[in-house]
């Protein structure tokens, strides 16, 4: 792929910009606002100011350029859910942090992303694309990148002692689905409560999803 193309557009680029971030930023805009199966390459490309082949030589195919951008942005929301465990955890100091500072840690940055116009947009045709049997890449990040979540097994695993790992674990991905579910279908659940259900709040949405998981999450195990 790496033709006499694409080493014509490696060239410094005048703005000071790197050419794969540029792709992505344009990327990202133009399947938020109208979807990934409508954009076209030749319109990607000239949105972002570079040829076919600076795409080719950057992600190899559009399917390979969603992925990407669908993992810059799990990258910056993967940090900020670190991030707000190690301070939960230094707060705590030698004991176990209280569940709801990790639950709030792990759905807070999520919910809050998601609500933007962009992030949920690009959530949802991403994950839509992975289960309706799009490009195996897109299904293997849903199911098996998960080193990120490994933190919060180990956080709740020293905050519920009495639960068994497994339990854990299934506690654990019920309280994700939650967090997915969340900010879909908010349409819908303003019609359903005729107003009453304020659904632009994002800090009142998230204060609800973090009592419910909360909830969920130290509700008494039965063996």
């Amino acid at each position: 792929m790496a033709g006499t193309g694409v080493g014509a557009e490696e060239a410094p680029r005048t703005d000071g910009k790197d050419t794969k971030e540029v792709i992505l930023d344009a990327a990202e805009r133009l399947f938020a606002e109208r979807s990934y199966a409508s954009v076209s390459l030749r319109e990607l490309t000239a949105a972002a100011g570079v040829n076919l082949a600076a795409v080719n030589y950057h992600f190899g195919s559009k399917d390979a350029l969603l992925l990407a951008v669908f993992r810059r942005g799990a990258v910056t929301l993967n940090k900020e859910r670190a991030r707000l465990l190690r301070e939960a955890e230094a707060r705590a100091g030698d004991q176990p942090p209280p569940v709801r500072e990790i639950v709030e840690a792990l759905v807070g940055p999520a919910i809050r992303a998601s609500l933007t116009g962009t992030a949920l947009s690009l959530y949802n045709q991403f994950y839509t694309l992975a289960r309706a049997g799009g490009p195996p890449e897109l299904r293997e990040m849903l199911e098996k990148d998960v080193g990120h979540l490994q933190r919060f097994v180990t956080a709740l695993t020293r905050a519920l002692p009495h639960l068994p790992a497994e339990e854990v674990y299934w506690r654990l991905h019920l309280s994700l689905g939650v967090q997915h579910g969340s900010s879909n279908d908010l349409g819908r659940l303003a019609t359903l409560s005729g107003g009453l259900c304020q659904v632009t709040d994002r800090d009142a949405l998230v204060r609800r999803v973090v009592d419910y998981v909360t909830a969920g999450l130290t509700a008494p195990f039965d063996p």
